[in-house]
C-alpha cells in the first residue's frame, strides 16, 4: 500500500480531515508527523534559513520526521481559495523549499490550487492527485465527495467550539467535548493564525493556560464565514493574505461585539504579514480603549515560564478592571 505523508503543520489545522479522507478512499495509507516537539523543532531550525519564520521552521521539522516513513510527501501549493486573497509567499514556495532545502526527501505531491485562474481549481487539484496515484476518475470523484462531507463536519465542530485537534479526535469517535463558555468568566479573543494558536508546543499551550486561569477563549474559528466576510475594516483594499485578513476581520468583529473583556494577538517572530497585521489590530483596538490588548511574540526560544507570567498578569489586570478595582492599588 502506498504511504502518503502529511506534515502536522500549517494547513494541517485547516484541511487535514479532508486530506486524510481523500487519500484513504484511494486505498493509500496516511501517515502524519505527530505532535510538535523540541527535537522536531530543533531539526527544522537547523535546516531552515536563518531568517525563516517560526511556522516554516516547524514545517521543516515535521517534513523531516516523515522522510524515511512514506513513499510520497503531500505538500500542495495552495495559492488562493477564495478568488481574492492569497496565502503567504512562503506557503506558495513551500514545495520548492522542501524539495531543494531538505536532503533525501521522498517525492512530493505538490498540486497547485488557485481559484483566481481556474473555475474548478480545487476539484482539479484533487483530480490531478488521484491521477498521479493511478486512480480512475470515478474513484477520485467518490473520494473527493466523501472528503468534502467530512470537512463540512469538521468545520461545524470547530464553529461550535471544538479546537481543531479536538474536532479531529471527535470525528474519529473519541470522547472529547467542546470548550464551554461560562457566563461569570472573563472572555478573551485569541487572535492569530491557526497553525500558531492551535499547535500546543509552539503556542506554549496558551489556550489551555487561559482556560485554567478561568478565561473563555474565542478565536476567528468561532465566527461564521458569512459573518466574518461582512466585517468592514479600515483598510479599503483589505489585506493581501488570506489568514491575515481573516484575523483582522475577527478582531474587528470581537471589538465591536462587546463580547470580550480583552484580546491577545499571538504572533510569530519573523513573520512579514504579521508585522503589518499587528499594527492594524492595534489601530482597531484604540477605538475600544476599554478592551485591553496584549501582543505575545513567539519563536523557537520562547520560554513557558515567561509567557505564563505575562498571561497571569494580563488576566489579573483585566479582572481588576472589570471589578472596578484601581490598578494603582
Amino acid at each position: 500500500m502506498v504511504k502518503i505523508g502529511i506534515p502536522s503543520a500549517l494547513f494541517y489545522y485547516v484541511y487535514y480531515p479532508k486530506w486524510e479522507t481523500f487519500f484513504k478512499a484511494l486505498d493509500t495509507e496516511v501517515i502524519t508527523s505527530g505532535k510538535t516537539t523540541k527535537k522536531l523543532l530543533d531539526n527544522g531550525v537547523r535546516e531552515a534559513l536563518a531568517d525563516a519564520c517560526l511556522p516554516v521552521k516547524v514545517f521543516f521539522g515535521h517534513a523531516m520526521a516523515l522522510r524515511d516513513k512514506v513513499d510520497y510527501l503531500f505538500v500542495p501549493r495552495i495559492v488562493c481559495t477564495n478568488k481574492k486573497t492569497v496565502y503567504c509567499p512562503k506557503f506558495l514556495g513551500m514545495p520548492d523549499m522542501v524539495r531543494h532545502g531538505l536532503p533525501q526527501m521522498p517525492p512530493l505531491i505538490d498540486v497547485r490550487v488557485d481559484t483566481r485562474s481556474q473555475r474548478n481549481a480545487i476539484w482539479n487539484a484533487y483530480q490531478q492527485t488521484g491521477s498521479f496515484l493511478g486512480c480512475k476518475k470515478t474513484k477520485i470523484l467518490s473520494a473527493y465527495t466523501s472528503a468534502r462531507k467530512v470537512q463540512s463536519r469538521f468545520n461545524r465542530l470547530v464553529l461550535s467550539g471544538y479546537h481543531p485537534l479536538d474536532a479531529m479526535a471527535a470525528l474519529k469517535g473519541e470522547n472529547v467535548v467542546a470548550a464551554k463558555e461560562y457566563p461569570q468568566r472573563l472572555t478573551f479573543a485569541l487572535l492569530g493564525y491557526p497553525y500558531n494558536i492551535y499547535d500546543p508546543y509552539i503556542s506554549v499551550q496558551i489556550i489551555d493556560k487561559l482556560e485554567k486561569m478561568g478565561v473563555n477563549v474565542l478565536t476567528h474559528d468561532n465566527i461564521t464565514p458569512r459573518t466574518l466576510s461582512k466585517q468592514k475594516t479600515s483598510i479599503k483594499k483589505g489585506l493581501f493574505w488570506t489568514f491575515s485578513e481573516q484575523v483582522l476581520k475577527a478582531a474587528k468583529y470581537y471589538f465591536n461585539s462587546e463580547k470580550i473583556d480583552g484580546a491577545i494577538h499571538l504572533t510569530a517572530f519573523g513573520c512579514g504579514p504579521d508585522s503589518l497585521l499587528n499594527n492594524f489590530i492595534e489601530r482597531e483596538a484604540k477605538k475600544y480603549p476599554h478592551i485591553p490588548l496584549m501582543t505575545i511574540t513567539i519563536d523557537e526560544h520562547s520560554g513557558e515560564a515567561g509567557i505564563t507570567t505575562r498571561l497571569e498578569a494580563f488576566v489579573d489586570m483585566v479582572q481588576r478592571k472589570r471589578s472596578g478595582v484601581s490598578l494603582a492599588q
